[in-house]
């Protein structure tokens, strides 16, 4: 299948760093990471791997899909909850091995599969004992996941 963003070989760092032409690096693994925040408020709502059909599909209709490494497959994002992530630019880093999704959350605005706008809804304090723990942050459910997945 012809792509629409070419195969990185032999490309050199000027070509990479300065050219205009997409080379994305796959890992190992024939994979991406892929950091995704809202296109308007700027927040972190995710990270997850995409692999090279994963990034086709998502620069070709618009609609962020991923690789699941624990499922082996394909995922669109809200493929279950119907809480999809509409591209509104998509950027690479300057060795082209990291993605950043600019989008809007469609549905209810729950990026998280836990519910939540954001999967980074906690963050790493230290207690009194210096241990690190776990703190709550804009932590609120949009829905509840038994509701849409079961369980």
């Amino acid at each position: 299948m012809s792509r629409i963003f070419a195969e990185r070989k032999e490309a050199d760092k000027a070509q990479i760093e300065e050219g205009d032409t997409f080379l994305p690096r796959f890992d190992d693994k024939g994979l991406i990471p892929a950091i995704v925040t809202d296109a308007d408020t700027g927040a972190v709502l995710m990270f997850a791997w995409m692999n090279a059909e994963a990034l086709e599909k998502t620069l070709s209709d618009g609609l962020a899909t991923f690789y699941s490494r624990s499922r082996g497959k394909l995922w669109r994002k809200g493929e279950s909850s119907g809480e999809t992530l509409k591209l509104v630019e998509a950027r690479t880093d300057c060795d082209q091995d990291v993605i950043w999704l600019k989008v809007t959350p469609q549905g209810r605005g729950a990026a998280c599969h836990t519910g939540r706008k954001s999967c980074f809804y906690r963050r790493i304090v230290r207690n009194a004992e210096g241990a690190a723990t776990l703190e709550p942050v804009e932590a609120e459910r949009l829905f509840d996941p038994k509701d849409v997945y079961g369980g």
